[in-house]
């Protein structure tokens, strides 16, 4: 439930734009509570999440200091959501960046199980959409245009909460407007960056996979596109049938033929080196990430400008061969629909 609410005015430094600090926080009432709630969570609708860094300490990141002390100490809400705006403000180095109302609220968490996580959101409104204000003058009506912000989506956003605060807490963050510059809101200001968890490994095994698949297995063995659309096919198949992600059974099952497994090893030590993460070989597998993926997996057969193949079972049902008359696929199949 949202409890607490201040609201600031940060310019771009950059372009002589001003920084406008409220001095009170804004005064809830039960209707506009509700609007302001539906407003500010309604675009966090992925699992995925991520966690403060800093280069040196954790405390030396200026968001995770600020929070860490309004989530101690209530009283300071106004006193350190006035240092997060100066923040923004301070970071703003690109003349791109738009203005905008930054809002900083306090929700209390309801309490499940004997424990109630609290959270801090830090939102950001960005564009001003025109609407039109009608009103009854004598006997007929005027029409009136004007600018505010649109209900319909959120531009910049995170909710911080109160839990793993050792490890930079557990963060939802959004950028619906990112103003030509992808590095402000996720990385200049919150530094914030993916945390290790089920969706992280979720996620980073069927990305490697796909890669491997798609870039490395035709280099390396004879390997048509059907093959390619079948691996694709049982892999996804695995995870959505699947709890539980183990790596030697993953491999067995999916790659079954042990020289691709070594190179599909290989290849996955190389991407870790190269994108310095870890990636787990067992882990509870995360369904929103799972279906998040999914949609890059189709396996599509593209046959010059003519023809699309899409393959979603079973391999030995399709054979491809060439006559006189050029190359092609032979389909089999029990029922057309």
């Amino acid at each position: 439930m949202l409890t607490k609410l201040i609201i600031h005015k940060v310019g771009n430094k950059i372009n002589q734009e001003s920084l406008i600090l409220s001095q009170a926080e804004y005064p809830l009432e039960e209707a506009m509570t509700e609007m302001l709630e539906d407003f500010f969570l309604k675009s966090f609708k992925s699992e995925e999440q991520f966690q403060f860094y800093s280069d040196t300490y954790l405390v030396n990141n200026p968001v995770f200091s600020s929070v860490s002390e309004i989530f101690e100490d209530q009283s300071k809400f106004i006193y350190e959501s006035e240092n997060i705006a100066e923040h923004l403000y301070g970071i703003t180095e690109n003349p791109r960046v738009q203005a905008g109302e930054l809002f900083i609220a306090y929700f209390e968490g309801e309490e499940k199980d004997g424990v109630k996580i609290d959270s801090i959101g830090i939102f950001k409104t960005e564009n001003k959409n025109p609407f039109l204000k009608i009103f009854p003058q004598g006997e007929t009506f005027e029409i009136e245009k004007d600018y505010g912000i649109g209900l319909a989506k959120l531009d910049k956003g995170c909710i911080i909460y109160n839990n793993f605060k050792e490890s930079g807490y557990a963060v939802s963050v959004i950028d619906n407007n990112k103003n030509g510059d992808q590095f402000y809101w996720f990385e200049d200001f919150l530094e914030v960056k993916q945390r290790d968890d089920e969706y992280f490994h979720t996620q980073e095994t069927l990305s490697v996979y796909k890669e491997f698949i798609t870039k490395q297995l035709p280099q390396e063995f004879e390997t048509t596109k059907a093959d390619q659309a079948d691996f694709l096919n049982k892999s996804i198949n695995f995870f959505k049938e699947k709890e539980k992600f183990d790596y030697d059974e993953f491999t067995k099952e999916v790659l079954q033929d042990e020289n691709v497994i070594e190179s599909f090893g290989n290849y996955k030590s190389d991407y870790e080196q190269e994108m310095q993460v870890s990636i787990s070989e067992d882990f509870a597998i995360n369904e929103a990430a799972v279906k998040k993926q999914s949609r890059g997996f189709k396996s599509v057969i593209k046959l010059d400008k003519n023809f699309h193949i899409y393959v979603h079972g079973d391999r030995k049902m399709i054979e491809q061969g060439s006559d006189e008359k050029g190359k092609y696929y032979r389909l089999y199949f029990d029922e057309e629909k």
